[in-house]
């Protein structure tokens, strides 16, 4: 969101061109980084979203389908940033702690 303003607003292609930091590494020095990965937000965002869809409409087999594709695919990431010290290692995916997210 903060790279799109600066791009769209005032004309800044990359901030890393400007600052030669990542805008990650900056938040960082700051405290302002997020305590979950952006990529690994989104993704829960969308299974919350997903979830929310099948409460109204259980019989959606393909959005089944989907929501296990999601899930797969944030049980992979969290084991990628906690091997790589992103997250902590207790840290789990419970999606009856979707709420945070929606």
């Amino acid at each position: 969101m903060i790279g799109l303003l600066l791009r769209d607003t005032y004309g800044i292609p990359s901030v890393r061109a400007v600052t030669g930091k990542k805008l990650l590494r900056i938040l960082e020095e700051r405290g302002l980084k997020p305590e979950i990965p952006e990529d690994l937000a989104n993704l829960i965002r969308r299974a919350a979203r997903v979830r929310r869809h099948l409460e109204e409409h259980p019989k959606d087999y393909h959005s089944k389908r989907g929501l296990q594709l999601i899930e797969s695919k944030i049980h992979r990431l969290v084991e990628y940033y906690k091997r790589v010290g992103v997250l902590p290692s207790d840290w789990g995916y419970k999606p009856e702690r979707l709420s945070i997210f929606t």
